[in-house]
């Protein structure tokens, strides 16, 4: 049986977008490695590295998304001021895409948030999964 165990972005700037996640999504580098004059960079959730890891790789183009392209990131909270508090700090970076909204199940409240390369990330609480 398949086991989904990372998800790795190409990204324009790995340090702007490893200090992002560590500030939004309480990420932790779990591997710093120079591979081939490449700086890569495993992040993890504390106490989860052996289940899932998120790898930035550096030399991306930056990320364009379409309007109308919903793809994102979806990161889980503990409660409704958690995403209200995160949906406040990136409204004073200028990086809040859609302020906190209330859907029924199973999205619950979420905002959205860009992260430095361009991609949407989604802070919820009240949806099944986390």
């Amino acid at each position: 049986m398949p086991c989904l165990t990372h998800i790795a972005l190409h990204v324009k700037d790995v340090s702007k977008c490893v200090s992002f996640y560590q500030r939004y999504g309480k990420l932790e580098i779990v591997r710093d490695r120079h591979v081939n004059g490449k700086h890569i960079i495993w992040l993890a959730e504390s106490g989860k590295a052996d289940q899932f890891i998120f790898v930035l790789l550096p030399g991306g183009p930056g990320h364009q998304q379409s309007s109308v392209d919903f793809s994102h990131l979806g990161f889980a909270l503990s409660s409704k001021h958690e995403v209200d508090k995160i949906a406040q700090m990136a409204k004073k970076e200028n990086i809040l895409l859609w302020p906190p909204k209330q859907e029924g199940f199973p999205v619950g409240y979420y905002c959205g948030v860009l992260d430095p390369d361009g991609n949407r990330i989604e802070f919820s609480f009240g949806q099944p999964l986390g």
